[in-house]
């Protein structure tokens, strides 16, 4: 080891500690020298320019004395002129001369020292250099007419009476004023409104016109009439305001002279100022001005910044921020760096707006337009992001910074975040809630997939609607369902505050999903421990409720919104003893329909005993095969015979062979992705190859040493394709794969996924997806047809459109999904049987989706839009057939998430987890099953809710019903005219009565619907009219001829596809040139009422317990997970 203390050399003797206690005594002996910096702020002059001039509270002290002085000067004089005694006579003297006692004069001596000392000495210390700059300045020269005098006056006792303007002070007092004005601003740090300082000068200037014309007047008429200050008062305010009576005038031509001289100064003055004035309101009007600090402090306000703010947006966000009762009486403070644009400005005066929402143009960055909105006393800020911007990398970027900003200024402002890319969402971990609009974008689209429509689904639970009154005044019975169902959301309540769950305090969540389903109509859909933050989906029956748990539920309103009626205990008894017994003594349950107060009628919930009536069977169904009963749901479930499996699911997997699951299990593995493309992103436990994919196998349509494929047919995939077409691989690509690679997903129902990307993706985006297997790319558009053929468009099940960056903005704002809407338009003419989810910009151009020019039934839909919006629907383009399909949606539907977050704190952590972005332990996920002929045993809504609870611990929260678009009560009022109501009442009874049987229709009528809706059109038509033969014979020759061009069309697009095909060596075989779903209409009924009857072909949505809770250890190993997945297989039961 080295001696440290050799190499450290000694202190010189100056720094020893003897040095110290004795004193330096070498330092006379040193060389250095003491320097003393700033020398030149000790002089006397920069001493006095600093407490006159640079120091801010003792300038603005000096500026408040010589304000009272110039004040106290006109006070004097109009003393003088009250106790002089008008003099006899009209000699010129008394213009020279006037009457001034001696005390008089003494003050006014005095305050003529003080004053011409202050002016030189302030001159002096402002000297630059240029002598004749501080002489020549108007203020300067008027300090020297109103003081010399008097001082020469001491010395000289003939001059004690002369006159002295003195009354031209007022102008140095303005003068002072405005001075001290500034003065004050800066010594309070605050940047007060230009348009107080303007209207101040303004008034200041108009009173010392008066003033001076008030004082020149009575004085010049010391040799006429001898006016008094209240004449002279009287007739300069009859003579500016252009009234002139003629009563009082002046006399001398010298009188006359000065009132000249002045009216000029006001010509040229005042204009300016009013000008001036004029100016700084309209950039007022412009800029906003500042919310009142006395507002901000006693009536409660938010903080909306935005890069640009449109008319959508803004609607947006006050019919969801206003949808809150408890909201009503809040402020809305935008704060913009650009001008108002004149939607939004004619929008905000409408008096409903005008009198609660504040526009200010300034920048978030800036303090002092923080200072304005009042951003320290706000209850929250929300930031969002320009998604219109070419750059969207660029506008996360500006985000970022005003979310850095805002926790700056104000750190316990609770900050609501939007953001764009995924990547940028680690920068605003601070924020309280944060919405990344990428990774709920790709999400929704990847569940669209496998669950059909669930981008409507979630729109419509965060969206405020008008509940019952959505689409009520509609003929269309599937229209009013619909609507009434679209007003459910997510509420949250204590079990133990609670009249729905209360009495399931020690009971299982499904116990107590189910039968609060039962009794109240509401869905229980997850719960929150109190000591602990997660939220959790379904837990599943082995978990008991608590009195401390905050349950989530679905219903139309909350519950302290409701009001409870007991109803008699003999119709409880009646409604129990009759509550199964057939089809028509089914009771009708109530729907909480009203967002005020709600009547629910209380039924029997008590537990039947195991010997008690059972669900029985149809006729036709003992007949054939004797199935089991529903079980009840358990109170304490035994989780030994729960089934975490696909209730409906192929039983497949059941009947492979041993070898044949050892060769699948050794293909996938489950475990967690080891490669993240994004920091920030969740860990989800996923289906996994056991080593990566070569890049170059990743590639669709070009063969490689591993493979020689080079299309999808070549692959020979069992399962059809998944089609994204994107411009970029961004990584929020990354959360549309892992959602249709989740653990849970059956890998027999694992479908291939082929982006199909404008750009090569990056090497980054190919180390993250080459771990998930059937992952494949093509570089490509889909504005080539060969490109959409190579990537297998001819057998895939959905071909999501995802909006292009680069075409997001536009000139004209809506035209940015003009080329979106026109590839999708052409796929769907090229490929009308291809499943389509589209991402659009701006909802309003959901009606240009599949759109058909001579499409009545799209026009009467189109009618009832613009109605539902009269009537003050938020969410009017619901009843459009594609947003109501979930065949398109727009991301913008989304910002009401983050609205509603700042009332309903839970609902981002209740829509990732919907949407399979988070995983918590123990929470459950989204799916769906198929209701076949198989299941329509089970009658209704109610039933399969039993059903679910008490053999898989499922939780049904919708259904996704597709109904054949035949000649129903649309059909038949869109025939005549929407308006006519009475001449289609029949019609819609007739309509009705064939819905009961729509799953019923023969093989020859489905085969032409167009042919048959058409005739059977026309027929009505006929029936209303009369008989006329030459319309009947026009009419079928046009609808023949329209059947032939439909149908040369449809050969004609047929006829390219094939020869395209041909064209690129693919194979024909299994293009579907005839296939058309135009005939039918799908739409979602979200909780709906537990009489409800399923059909054919139903959809329902279900939260499903995860699986992995199950587990012995709750460890999601390797083993346990394909362990489970074989018992998943095997222990499925079919309805």
């Amino acid at each position: 080891m080295v001696d440290l203390e050799s190499e450290v050399p000694p202190l010189p003797p100056r720094y020893r500690f003897r040095d110290l206690l004795l004193g330096d005594q070498g330092w006379q002996n040193d060389d250095r020298v003491q320097v003393e910096f700033y020398m030149n702020e000790n002089t006397f002059k920069e001493r006095l320019k600093l407490f006159f001039i640079k120091n801010q509270r003792s300038s603005l002290r000096i500026r408040l004395f010589n304000f009272s002085l110039k004040l106290l000067s006109c006070l004097l004089y109009i003393i003088r002129v009250l106790l002089e005694n008008p003099s006899q006579g009209n000699e010129w003297s008394h213009i020279f001369w006037v009457n001034r006692s001696l005390p008089l004069w003494g003050l006014q001596v005095l305050v003529a020292l003080i004053s011409l000392f202050e002016t030189i000495l302030l001159g002096y210390l402002s000297y630059k250099g240029n002598i004749w700059e501080q002489i020549l300045r108007i203020p300067f020269i008027l300090e020297i007419i109103n003081a010399v005098p008097f001082i020469i006056s001491i010395f000289w006792p003939s001059l004690r009476n002369l006159f002295v303007p003195v009354f031209l002070n007022c102008w140095l007092a303005k003068h002072a004023l405005e001075n001290m004005i500034n003065d004050l601003h800066r010594a309070i740090q605050r940047t007060q409104s230009a348009m107080f300082n303007q209207v101040l000068i303004l008034i200041s200037t108009l009173l010392c016109l008066i003033f001076t014309c008030i004082c020149g007047i009575q004085h010049l008429e010391r040799i006429g009439k001898k006016l008094n200050l209240f004449d002279s008062l009287y007739f300069c305010i009859v003579t500016f305001s252009t009234v002139g009576f003629g009563d009082v005038t002046p006399e001398t031509w010298s009188s006359k002279l000065f009132v000249v001289a002045m009216i000029c100064v006001a010509l040229v003055v005042l204009p300016i100022q009013f000008e001036q004035l004029a100016y700084l309101w309209m950039e007022r009007q412009k800029s906003g001005g500042n919310y009142s600090r006395h507002r901000a402090q006693t009536e409660k306000h938010v903080v909306l910044c935005v890069s640009s703010l449109k008319i959508d947006l803004l609607m947006d966000f006050l019919n969801e921020f206003y949808a809150h009762p408890r909201l009503q009486d809040y402020y809305v403070v935008i704060l913009c760096p650009t001008e108002m644009d004149v939607q939004v400005r004619r929008v905000l005066q409408i008096p409903m707006w005008s009198q609660r929402v504040i526009y200010l143009q300034g920048s978030a960055l800036k303090d002092q337009d923080l200072l304005r909105a009042k951003m320290d006393d706000a209850e929250a800020c929300f930031i969002l992001s320009s998604r219109c911007e070419v750059d969207r990398t660029s506008s996360d970027h500006q985000t970022i910074l005003r979310a850095w900003a805002v926790k700056d200024f104000a750190p316990n402002c609770p900050l609501y975040v939007q953001i764009l890319k995924p990547e940028n969402k680690f920068h605003i971990k601070f924020a309280d809630h944060v919405v990344c609009e990428e990774e709920f974008k790709y999400a929704m689209l990847a569940l669209n997939c496998v669950c059909p429509a669930t981008s409507t689904l979630i729109t419509l639970l965060v969206h405020t609607s008008r509940g019952h009154r959505e689409g009520q005044q509609s003929p269309e019975q599937w229209q009013k369902t619909y609507g009434r169902c679209s007003g459910n959301e997510v509420y949250h309540i204590t079990l133990e505050e609670s009249t729905f769950f209360a009495e399931y305090e020690g009971k299982s969540f499904t116990y107590a999903s189910f039968h609060a389903h039962k009794k109240f109509g509401v869905c229980l859909i997850g719960v929150r421990r109190e000591d602990n933050k997660n939220i959790l989906l379904n837990p599943g029956p082995r978990y008991i409720m608590n009195a401390s748990d905050i349950c989530f539920y679905i219903n139309i309103t909350k519950e302290e919104n409701s009001a409870f009626k007991n109803q008699d205990q003999q119709k409880k008894s009646k409604i129990s003893r009759s509550f199964y017994h057939g089809p028509s003594r089914l009771p009708v349950h109530s729907i909480i329909a009203s967002m005020g107060t709600v009547a629910i009628d209380l039924q029997d919930t008590s537990c039947r005993s195991a010997s008690g009536p059972t669900l029985s069977l149809p006729a036709e169904a003992i007949k054939e095969v004797r199935r089991p009963s529903i079980a009840p749901v358990l109170e304490v479930a035994d989780t030994s015979s729960i089934q975490t499996c696909d209730l409906l699911s192929d039983q497949s997997e059941d009947e492979t062979t041993a070898d044949e699951h050892v060769s699948s299990n050794l293909e996938y593995a489950k475990g967690y992705p080891p490669y993240s493309p994004y920091i920030g992103s969740s860990p989800t436990f996923c289906h996994l190859l056991h080593e990566k994919v070569p890049f170059c196998c990743l590639r669709l349509d070009k063969s490689c040493q591993h493979n020689y494929y080079e299309d999808a047919k070549a692959y020979g995939f069992k399962n059809k394709l998944i089609i994204v077409a994107a411009e970029t691989a961004g990584n929020g690509l990354y959360n549309f794969i892992v959602p249709l690679r989740a653990y849970y997903r059956p890998k027999k129902e694992l479908n291939p996924i082929v982006l199909l990307l404008d750009n090569p993706p990056d090497m980054h985006f190919l180390d993250a997806i080459c771990w998930f297997p059937m992952v494949y790319y093509m570089v490509g558009s889909i504005d080539n047809l060969d490109d959409l053929l190579r990537c297998g468009v001819t057998f895939a099940a959905n071909m999501v459109v995802v909006d292009k960056e680069s075409t997001m903005s536009a000139e004209e704002d809506y035209m940015a999904d003009a080329k979106t809407i026109v590839n999708v338009q052409t796929l769907f003419r090229l490929f009308s049987s291809l499943s389509i989810i589209t991402e659009l910009t701006h909802p309003a151009n959901m009606r240009f989706m599949q759109f058909r020019a001579k499409d009545c039934y799209s026009f009467a839909l189109s009618k009832l839009e613009k109605k539902e919006r009269e009537r003050g629907s938020n969410l009017a383009f619901m009843f459009r057939l594609p947003f109501a399909a979930g065949r398109v949606f727009s991301i913008s539907m989304l910002d009401t998430l983050l609205y509603q977050s700042f009332v309903k704190d839970y609902m981002i952590s209740v829509t990732r987890l919907l949407l399979g972005l988070d995983t918590t332990p123990g929470s459950g996920f989204l799916c769906s099953m198929k209701i076949t002929e198989e299941d329509l045993w089970i009658r209704t809504y109610a039933r399969l809710y039993q059903k679910l609870c008490s053999s898989s611990g499922d939780i049904p929260i919708g259904i996704y019903r597709t109904e054949s678009q035949k000649l129903t009560t649309s059909e038949s009022q869109i025939s005549i005219s929407v308006e006519e109501w009475e001449d289609t009442k029949d019609c819609k009874e007739q309509g009705h009565q064939r819905g009961n049987h729509r799953n019923s229709t023969s093989s020859d009528q489905s085969d032409h619907p167009l042919l048959r809706r058409k005739s059977m059109q026309w027929a009505r038509r006929l029936s209303r009219k009369g008989p006329k033969h030459s319309g009947k014979t026009a009419e079928k020759i046009t609808q023949q001829r329209l059947n032939l061009y439909r149908r040369s069309e449809r050969q004609e697009l047929a006829e390219l596809v094939k020869n395209r095909m041909k064209h690129l060596g693919l194979s024909t075989v299994g293009y579907d040139e005839m296939n058309d779903h135009q005939g039918t209409l799908s739409y979602i009924l979200i909780n709906p009422s537990p009489d409800t009857r399923l059909e054919l072909n139903d959809v329902v949505y279900l939260i499903r317990p995860d699986p992995l809770a199950y587990l012995p250890n709750n460890e999601p190993s390797h083993k346990n997970s394909i362990r489970a997945t074989g018992q998943e297989s095997r222990e499925e039961t079919q309805l």
